[in-house]
């Protein structure tokens, strides 16, 4: 057992409402650890593998075909987000996305899955996650995010960079 769940004294220690914050911490400890070991499995087992490829072609240049639109347009954020790019979804995907980045040149430089904890179950999978023809998958960053614009509440990002960790910096500011 991790020791973030051991360090954690046991609830019937505490009152009711500290035992409900801690069992509400394990089990999102529970759902993250579940959502990384499939978010790795996805990526060892070949997330550029054409049944996992999306079918747009014309997503490795700014702006993708439609129906993708900028977040821009739909939500309050800025255009261009430091560590993430220029972001393209297509709205019927919302909230989990993909949301395509792109760099200043306009070149496709990440794909973001935004998941909200309360989608993330015990038993929760995700396979194939969908990225652009013909784009590789690097390497998988995975984040906590409180909430924002678009997806309001606190959810996961994870995001399937198609540029080397060395070319993240392309979309840092």
């Amino acid at each position: 057992m991790p020791a973030a769940e051991t360090d954690l004294p046991d609830r019937a220690s505490n009152s009711a409402e500290h035992g409900d914050s801690r069992r509400a911490y394990r089990e999102i400890l529970m759902n993250s650890r579940s959502l990384l070991m499939a978010a790795t499995a996805a990526l060892a087992f070949g997330l550029v593998a054409p049944a996992a490829q999306a079918k747009t072609a014309s997503a490795l240049k700014a702006p993708p075909a439609a129906p993708y639109k900028t977040v821009s347009s739909l939500v309050p954020l800025p255009d261009f987000i430091p560590g993430m790019g220029q972001l393209f979804v297509d709205p019927a995907t919302l909230p989990a996305g993909p949301f395509l980045g792109y760099d200043h040149d306009g070149n496709l430089v990440n794909t973001t899955y935004m998941i909200p904890l309360s989608l993330m179950k015990a038993d929760m999978h995700l396979n194939d996650l969908k990225v652009p023809a013909g784009v590789k998958v690097d390497h998988v960053d995975m984040m906590y995010n409180a909430g924002h614009p678009g997806v309001a509440e606190p959810h996961i990002h994870i995001v399937l960079w198609h540029v080397p960790a060395a070319q993240e910096s392309r979309v840092a500011k």
